[in-house]
């Protein structure tokens, strides 16, 4: 049996980093030091994200989010393996329990891109991930919880998943009657938008729970006409969307790079929900802001886009019971 269209171009994504600056038309520099650096963490970048960055420039922002670099190696005192805290709000096998009514679901340890400023990059997905017995496990964890009115699929990414078996999770999620919500955190639909497909619409429009897919996009760049269909398509299902945007020294540390971001996701019915500064953990310090240029960038924000254009500026802190506002 043929594979689905978006499984057989996600087994197409560069998985070597020659192989991508070749078709961005870029010297191999430092070709050594990449290497290194994608064996602490493996490279992997779809064609069609690939296919929205500038050829023969090496400061696209694109690029720069998925680019090993040297600066990766460096261990820096603050940087951290775990900087949010997740194995310590471990619950159950593959159930973060860390705030109110709410619970995460660690579906799979897959993506469909590696995003080097991952705060998961380290996370200890084999022995955390949602299997067949793990998953029942979590899912008698949420039943016997009342308190828990919604259910977060995360990971990796959960739309990784085949139909079938997201669809039988949800299926089982939906059959907990206090869970009221199913929220899923994904970046395919932008850097993987033939994974929005009707059957998946089915899937996600058809439950009895209230859908919301929250998106990951940094950059204005990372839009396309595909990515608009995507995301038009989940809306016509009755999802909600959300963005959650990462601030990136060198990506999107601008007011005219952030204000556009917002526009061009309202413009696909996406309203911006967070705005991240970076977690700190190892490997991505190369990325890192001081809080004062975040603070500054967030009031130069709000004085050019309407309050609901303007994402909430937060961090995520270990052992908190929500997320702090900055």
């Amino acid at each position: 049996m043929r594979a689905a269209p978006w499984k057989a171009e996600l087994a197409a994504s560069f998985t070597r980093v020659e192989d991508l600056l070749a078709y961005l038309d870029l010297p191999a520099i430092e070709l050594g030091t990449a290497r290194a650096a994608a064996v602490q963490f493996p490279f992997l970048v779809t064609r069609s994200y690939a296919g929205r960055m500038r050829k023969g420039d090496s400061a696209d922002p694109l690029l720069r989010q998925v680019l090993p670099v040297a600066d990766e190696l460096a261990a820096l005192p603050g940087f951290v393996a775990d900087p949010v805290g997740d194995l310590q709000a471990m619950a159950a096998p593959g159930v973060l329990h860390k705030y109110n009514g709410r619970v995460l679901m660690i579906a799979t340890g897959a993506c469909a891109i590696n995003c080097r400023y991952c705060f998961r990059r380290q996370f200890p997905y084999g022995e955390s991930q949602l299997g067949r017995q793990r998953q029942a496990q979590a899912l008698h964890y949420v039943a016997e919880n009342p308190t828990v009115s919604e259910v977060i699929l995360s990971g990796g990414d959960p739309l990784v998943l085949n139909d079938d078996r997201l669809g039988t999770l949800v299926r089982q999620i939906s059959a907990i009657g206090h869970v009221k919500r199913l929220r899923l955190h994904t970046r395919l639909p932008v850097v993987l938008p033939s994974r929005v497909t009707a059957s998946l619409l089915e899937l996600l429009g058809g439950t009895r729970l209230k859908t919301v897919v929250v998106i990951h996009a940094n950059h204005p760049n990372e839009f396309d006409g595909e990515v608009s269909r995507a995301l038009a398509a989940l809306r016509g299902a009755g999802i909600m969307l959300l963005n959650q945007t990462v601030l990136l020294k060198g990506v999107n540390d601008r007011v005219e790079s952030l204000a556009e971001l917002s526009e061009t996701l309202f413009g696909n019915g996406v309203l911006p929900y967070y705005l991240h500064v970076l977690d700190k953990i190892s490997g991505a310090t190369h990325f890192d802001l001081p809080v004062s240029e975040a603070l500054a960038l967030h009031e130069a924000l709000r004085r050019q886009l309407p309050g609901y254009l303007v994402p909430r500026l937060v961090r995520e802190e270990a052992g908190r019971p929500y997320k702090t506002l900055l």
